[in-house]
């Protein structure tokens, strides 16, 4: 479980990309909406399905209580993530026969009504799901919440990147998501063996990024966004490639002469492989 005092505090930022997202979503064509996105089987309107959905569950589960269909047979990761997959595309086919302007209306009501929820949640208390692509089987309100904004700023990133639109490429916005998403770097390397103190670095350049360091202990691989002026390796990845990377969209091998590498190869491209998405 993240150390509390590392918390990373999301919550206020809700509205603001509900807002956006009900914005970008009432100013597209007909023709934007059936627009490919990077999310390979996902057109923009299965994206706006998809965060609707997000929603829509998240407020049966965590504030009503209601599971409905429950999984069985979920005895690996992979089968949570094969179950999950199940789940979004009965979903994406169903919400075809929905027209635009329901899908907007129902994500701008549900959306208020899940910032609402979240309020309530104590950050220090358990949450209903675990972060489980940081390797996690507990996990505390403060990171589910951030879990879940990450998941509606890729998503609505994904649609603005489809459509060419502004996106939410902020030190405000995008900042707070790559944070998160690096909870899942240690977990990444947890079968790596390495000498004790070996240090990997992951930077993210321009003022909207950051450094990010794990460091190989007794304890395994931990996270700290210390200098490291001498790590055993390092990668440097454009804020505009990691997202569409560590999301899954993009794989090592499309992304890697767009990489700087520094130090030990193995150790730094291995780092390319992190996933801080259930995928």
């Amino acid at each position: 479980m993240p150390d509390a005092s590392k918390r990373i505090d999301t919550l206020a930022l809700f509205p603001i990309l509900d807002r956006m997202l009900i914005e970008l979503l009432s100013s597209l064509t007909e023709e934007e909406w059936e627009v490919q996105t990077v999310a390979k089987l996902w057109k923009v309107k299965d994206v706006a399905s998809h965060l609707l959905d997000g929603n829509l569950r998240a407020l049966s589960i965590s504030r009503d209580g209601f599971v409905g269909e429950k999984p069985e047979n979920i005895n690996s990761y992979q089968d949570l993530v094969s179950y999950l997959n199940g789940l979004n595309l009965a979903w994406t086919n169903a919400t075809k026969r929905l027209s635009t302007r329901v899908l907007v209306n129902l994500l701008e009501s549900s959306g208020k009504e899940y910032y609402e929820h979240l309020q309530t949640l104590n950050p220090s208390d358990q949450a209903v799901f675990s972060v489980a692509w940081a390797g996690e089987d507990v996990s505390p309100n403060w990171f589910h919440i951030a879990r879940e904004y990450t998941e509606k700023f890729l998503h609505q990133q994904q649609i603005r990147d489809a459509v060419n639109k502004p996106g939410l490429m902020t030190k405000e916005l995008f900042y707070p998501f790559i944070d998160t998403l690096m909870y899942a770097f240690p977990y990444t390397f947890q079968n790596i063996s390495a000498k004790s103190g070996t240090v990997v670095s992951m930077v993210i350049p321009s003022e909207i990024g950051g450094m990010w360091n794990i460091v190989n202990t007794e304890n395994g691989w931990e996270l700290n966004k210390d200098r490291q002026p001498n790590p055993s390796a390092q990668i440097i990845i454009k804020p505009e490639i990691a997202w569409k990377l560590f999301s899954k969209s993009w794989k090592p091998e499309q992304v890697i002469s767009e990489v700087e590498i520094k130090g030990d190869g193995f150790l730094a491209k291995h780092a390319l492989s992190m996933v801080a998405v259930m995928a």
